[in-house]
């Protein structure tokens, strides 16, 4: 039965993750671990009429040995190799499947400056790859499988063995893999999300207002003609793909310098191989000017330093507190699950949802207060008490979320 389901998962994430065209190339990254999913995507999007699969494999133990023994100065430097396959397929429209299934801790005892300049350097010379993603020029869609070093973080109480098994039935269960037609159940859960975009974008929000008992306490102005996605997205084709399995989210930008007040993490982040844990942002006109964290304080302090723009917020995005990845109890230690199980933020690149940022230059969706960023960071907020409350143009305010859940 497992074994149908993995392959049910692949046809997902193929199908209606990067919706492969025919005669499209796709390039699949994946631990090698985890070869056996990256060939059920790989063989089904063959199936689909895909030209040519292309992989690029990573290793953990392989990754932490790089950072913990290579000479300094590679960190400084993105290989020119990677710089011209990313450009390459992202500027002929190929398709992009990420297989993440790192171990939360993988870099816990790396030397900090070496992640950091390894993130800079990777980020300026990825740059025109980073804003076709961004801007959805390209279908892509980050997806996870597990691997056990995760699994025994997710579930540490248990052996090796039962910790994957149990971990493969968290995530068959978020995409909706666990029982019946897995396209068909996907396609009704992002006709609920596309509801919730309807009414909000119906509204056109000038400020949200969060706050709980965690300590949030924060307003959030939103940029003239922005928009609320969720669910799926248009490439620059016009091929609608899902960029994130799972996903819960509806979300849109805030304007890069109107976020004042406090805001509390609830959940712990991994990020960059490190679990930081019990943070919080004191924010001024859109800027980080204060970070506070029981656990990994430093690498936090690093992450929103690599640039300017990573001090600033590029993504506000709205889940239920009773979400099913919320209701499950499970604490994923990954983002691309935990942050569909809490509304969150993200610190550094805006995603541009605003009207008509296809003809717009970078410089010019700048002026709109789209933040730009190397980094793209989220971090979770969410609660059962968080409220939020939007208040319109006219200054009418309408409750939109209330108990941690939406209020509609």
């Amino acid at each position: 039965m497992i074994e149908k389901l993995k392959r049910d998962y692949a046809e997902l994430v193929v199908r209606k993750g990067i919706n492969i065209q025919k005669g499209q190339r796709l390039s699949i990254t994946c631990p090698v671990e985890c070869a056996d999913f990256a060939r059920l995507c790989a063989e089904a999007a063959y199936d689909a009429g895909c030209r040519e699969v292309l992989m690029r494999w990573n290793d953990d133990e392989l990754t932490r040995m790089k950072y913990l023994k290579a000479a300094d100065e590679v960190f400084d430097v993105c290989n020119p190799w990677v710089v011209d396959y990313l450009d390459t397929l992202s500027a002929e429209g190929a398709a992009f499947i990420s297989i993440y299934a790192e171990d939360p801790d993988l870099l816990n005892g790396v030397d900090p400056d070496r992640i950091k300049r390894a993130q800079i350097s990777s980020g300026k010379a990825l740059e025109a790859y980073r804003a076709r993603m961004t801007s959805s020029e390209c279908p892509w869609c980050v997806c996870s499988v597990p691997s056990k070093a995760w699994a025994k973080a997710v579930f540490p109480d248990l052996n090796e063995e039962d910790a994957v098994a149990k971990l493969w039935d968290a995530i068959l269960a978020s995409v909706r893999v666990d029982g019946g037609d897995a396209i068909r159940n996907w396609n009704d859960h992002t006709e609920e999300l596309r509801k919730h975009v309807d009414i909000l974008n119906g509204y056109n929000f000038k400020t949200l207002r969060y706050k709980n008992s965690a300590g949030t306490d924060l307003t959030v102005d939103l940029p003239e003609g922005h928009y609320w996605s969720g669910g799926d997205e248009k490439a620059g084709t016009g091929v609608i793909f899902s960029p994130n399995m799972p996903t819960e989210e509806v979300f849109t930008l805030p304007h890069k310098d109107s976020m004042n007040g406090t805001v509390v993490a609830t959940k712990p982040l991994s990020h960059n191989g490190t679990v930081i844990d019990g943070f919080s942002f004191r924010v001024e006109n859109g800027k980080i000017v204060e970070v506070h964290a029981e656990k990994g304080e430093e690498i936090l302090k690093d992450a929103i330093s690599v640039d300017e723009g990573a001090s600033y917020f590029g993504e506000v995005a709205l889940v239920p507190y009773d979400s099913p990845i919320s209701n499950s109890g499970v604490l994923f230690f990954n983002t691309l699950f935990d942050e569909n199980a809490s509304c969150h933020f993200a610190f550094g690149e805006a995603y541009p949802q605003i009207e008509g940022a296809e003809n717009m230059s970078r410089d010019e969706l700048r002026e709109r207060g789209a933040n730009a960023s190397i980094t793209h960071v989220d971090f979770m907020v969410g609660s059962p008490d968080l409220e939020i409350t939007g208040i319109t143009h006219d200054g009418e305010e309408v409750a939109i979320f209330r108990n941690g859940n939406f209020a509609f």
